[in-house]
């Protein structure tokens, strides 16, 4: 939320899909705090409308755009689903959100198991939500699909790719979040890779070839 561009998890996205007949699109959202909610989620959107405005271009088939993004970016990918629903947006054959950062109260058992442990904990986590939304964070106040675990309603998105580790501070909003998509009648694919830490997909052993290729069609 606070730092990063474009750029960041390309790559990776690049060789997840390499040999496949797929278009990628990375959006560059401005970063809290100088731009707090709702900017960044607005940016993919219109990032989401240009890229269904320019398909002929790109190359790409309308009825198959899928949204996608890692730990901030998943979150951002799962809030961009909802906005394009509610909004009677681009039409999205699924999400795919890889540790997805979803919950601003920061508060789940993993949270407070994994706190100093690992290179991504529950203290950077609280920084980047209080970026995003300042004093609101983890009040009753918190905007609509400012934290897509606040939306009470998650029926009717499209279907939902999820993974994450056990060892990391976002395990459990995550296995929340793909409870609730289950219960409120929608699908949702969630894996929890034994072992795995955050940003357990970058480096080349089992666990991140396993993941890759879960993700993968």
């Amino acid at each position: 939320m606070i730092t990063g561009d474009k750029r960041g998890g390309v790559l990776e996205l690049l060789e997840l899909i390499d040999g496949m007949d797929i278009a990628l699109v990375s959006v560059e959202y401005r970063l809290a705090p100088e731009t707090p909610h709702p900017g960044p989620v607005e940016d993919c959107y219109a990032g989401l409308l240009w890229t269904a405005d320019h398909v002929a271009e790109l190359g790409i088939d309308p009825a198959r755009i899928i949204v996608a993004g890692a730990s901030t970016n998943g979150g951002l990918a799962a809030a961009l689903a909802m906005r394009a629903g509610d909004r009677s947006g681009p039409a999205l054959l699924a999400q795919l959100l890889m540790y997805p950062m979803l919950d601003d109260r920061n508060d789940t058992p993993s949270a407070h198991q994994m706190a100093g442990l690992g290179v991504w904990t529950a203290p950077p986590t609280r920084r980047g939500w209080s970026a995003l939304l300042g004093d609101s964070r983890g009040t009753d106040i918190v905007p609509p699909y400012a934290a897509p675990a606040r939306v009470t309603d998650l029926s009717g998105l499209p279907p939902a790719f999820l993974d994450v580790g056990p060892a990391e501070t976002f395990r459990d909003e995550v296995v929340t979040y793909a409870s609730r998509i289950w219960q409120a009648g929608g699908h949702a694919e969630l894996y929890v890779w034994a072992g795995a830490f955050y940003g357990f997909d970058l480096p080349p052993d089992a666990v991140s070839q396993n993941a890759c290729a879960a993700r993968g069609p």
